[in-house]
């Protein structure tokens, strides 16, 4: 999955602007069209995941190929009604089964796993209203993301290919 692969992740609230808008769109335009990507993982709990996902919906009506797959940080076990539910808005779904019993630690190792499964990343990423008390969950992804040396593209305002 990792070469054709870009997972989605940032802050929880993100200041939405049309600019914002317009950088991840051709962002993700740029990788499905230079890098040949063509699966997008989203997690959840953030402001910057729905709209990704809302982009990329839109981007999918001109590169249909293109798949959205959510990978899930609760529920191990679904009904089929709810993923009947989840696959309205994605192609897939899945609980990485080594995040069972995580604990409150479930959505930084979903975070590790949707980067581990991935080439590129995009993150939304305000340092100046991170949270101060303790770190972050996605500067805990970010450094992780880093580490493991993927194509990151750190939104609102830098870009860094690493």
């Amino acid at each position: 999955m990792q070469e054709n692969t870009c997972c989605i992740f940032g802050h929880r609230t993100i200041n939405e602007t049309e600019e914002l808008r317009a950088k991840i769109t051709e962002a993700v335009e740029k990788l499905i069209t230079d890098e040949k990507v063509d699966t997008f993982l989203f997690g959840s709990k953030s402001r910057f995941n729905s709209l990704c996902l809302e982009l990329v919906t839109e981007l999918k009506e001109k590169y249909p190929h293109v798949k959205r797959i959510y990978v899930r940080a609760e529920y191990p076990y679904i009904s089929e009604h709810y993923k009947s539910y989840l696959l309205e808005s994605y192609e897939d779904t899945y609980y990485p089964e080594k995040i069972i019993n995580s604990g409150r630690a479930a959505y930084v190792e979903r975070n590790y796993e949707m980067i581990d499964n991935s080439r590129f990343c995009i993150v939304y990423y305000d340092k100046q209203n991170a949270p101060s008390i303790r770190k972050s969950g996605t500067k805990i992804a970010l450094d992780y993301a880093l580490k493991k040396q993927k194509h990151i593209i750190v939104l609102p305002t830098e870009t860094a290919n690493v």
